[in-house]
């Protein structure tokens, strides 16, 4: 065995997370598409359905650094799963939809998100439930 005569000062990490103009770009570049009903019972008003972004990272080719392609969409999902800033993000999307679709301004929105890959397409998969 080798004995160690030095120790380290300083630990390094190195920490991995995408920046707020990447993500800008793939919620730009991002297809919705949306659909739902709404539903009226005991004077209460509810919309139940669904949105799908659809974001193809091989569209952002001309401003990645990366290669845009399918280990760069799996690595956005993986990275989008531990994302703070997505709730925000689909609560604006999801609200302005069901807003659209109801043309109704809804009192509050509950959503549960699946993110998946397939090739280089990134899928975001909400389901939506609002108050209205």
């Amino acid at each position: 065995m080798v004995q160690v005569r030095r120790i380290a000062l300083f630990e390094r990490e190195i920490r991995e997370y995408l920046s707020q103009a990447a993500l800008d770009a793939v919620f730009e570049h991002c297809e919705v598409l949306s659909e739902g009903e709404r539903s009226t019972s005991q004077a209460k008003s509810t919309f139940v359905g669904s949105t799908m972004l659809t974001c193809d990272v091989s569209g952002l080719a001309q401003i990645l650094r990366e290669p845009a392609d399918q280990g760069a969409a799996r690595h956005l999902a993986a990275l989008l799963a531990e994302e703070k800033t997505l709730e925000p993000r689909i609560h604006h999307i999801v609200r302005r939809e069901v807003e659209r679709i109801t043309c109704t301004k809804p009192k509050s929105v509950r959503c549960e998100v699946g993110i998946r890959t397939q090739g280089t397409r990134l899928f975001l998969d909400i389901d939506v439930e609002a108050l209205l």
